[in-house]
């Protein structure tokens, strides 16, 4: 049999607990964690513990901290049927259509819009599965980013939680070569699952998706493989703020950053790491409490860069240097 615990909580908490949570995975018997808005005109969120054995003291003690706003509240415990809560919980991940692209769950496996390019992932433990605002808008933003013309060759996912933003690059742009990565091993063998179910090839040439685990860019393979023309980090403002001069690094000259995982009032404080750093806002996709970002890397001009503007080449310039 298998066990849920669901307690109350607030925005800010389920936002906290999206990303990794080093003291369930600490735990014996790691749950599955679960948060959703239950009712979006109150503002009412919920957090869901799926687990395979009884929880004990401990756990439900761990659980409560943290959701320091159900304080007092006693959690709600209760016995599922086998296996059950696989199926419970993808009941409530509707097909999502994101520009060309239609990301369903297996129960939708028959319903394919025609002329839609369709994703199947599966909840699993890995984030990302489209149903959130901040997957759904990248989704947009690089069928956006496609229809104005872009064709980038080399391409990162940084984060990719389930493989999805890289599956859909790739079927946007098939030439290019493309490497995704997580911090996350889970992830990565999540996205290889999830690749294989697609029919997306595997490996290190064009056309292929080359797999890293790594914190960041931090990885030979994917220092090797830079410059990229696009790089795709749906994280969270933190991380991104701290990455922002490595993904700097990493994208090329006039190449594109789509960021995410951000909310409406941590938009400028990115914004402002990245502009710090040589990028350009283009453009904002997403909704309006998740936004989603659209950089292009400057491109600088002048004696000793490594782009010179044809009537610039000659050393009187040498102090050159403007956007």
């Amino acid at each position: 049999m298998s066990w849920i615990v669901s307690l109350p909580c607030t925005r800010d908490e389920a936002e906290a607990l999206s990303g990794e949570i080093p003291e369930l995975d600490a735990a014996p018997e790691a749950p599955v964690v679960v948060t959703r808005e239950i009712d979006e005109d109150a503002g009412l969120w919920q957090l869901d513990a799926y687990m395979d054995a009884k929880p004990g003291a401990a756990l439900l003690t761990l659980l409560q901290s943290f959701v320091p706003s159900a304080k007092g509240k006693k959690p709600v415990v209760a016995q599922l049927p086998e296996e059950d809560w696989v199926t419970l919980s993808q009941q409530g991940l509707e097909p999502v259509q994101a520009g060309r692209f239609f990301v369903h769950t297996s129960s939708y496996a028959d319903r394919v819009p025609a002329g839609s390019t369709p994703f199947l992932i599966d909840a699993s433990q890995a984030f990302g599965t489209g149903g959130h605002d901040t997957t759904a808008g990248c989704l947009s933003m690089l069928d956006r980013l496609a229809r104005q013309g872009a064709s980038p060759r080399n391409i990162a996912d940084i984060g990719t939680g389930t493989g999805l933003l890289a599956f859909a690059a790739m079927a946007l742009w098939p030439r290019a070569k493309t490497i995704a990565s997580d911090i996350d091993p889970a992830s990565i063998f999540v996205t290889r699952d999830n690749a294989e179910i697609n029919g997306v090839p595997l490996g290190r040439g064009g056309g292929r998706l080359a797999l890293a685990v790594a914190p960041g860019t931090n990885h030979p393979s994917i220092k090797h493989r830079a410059p990229y023309d696009l790089v795709i980090a749906n994280i969270l403002a933190g991380p991104l703020i701290t990455l922002a001069p490595d993904i700097a690094a990493a994208t090329a000259p006039g190449g594109h950053a789509i960021l995410a995982g951000l909310i409406a009032r941590q938009m400028e404080p990115v914004l402002a790491a990245y502009r710090a750093q040589g990028f350009r806002f283009a453009a904002r996709g997403g909704s309006a409490e998740w936004p989603c970002l659209l950089l292009v890397k400057r491109r600088r001009y002048g004696w000793r860069r490594k782009e010179r503007a044809f009537h610039r080449a000659s050393p009187s310039d040498a102090s050159f240097g403007s956007w």
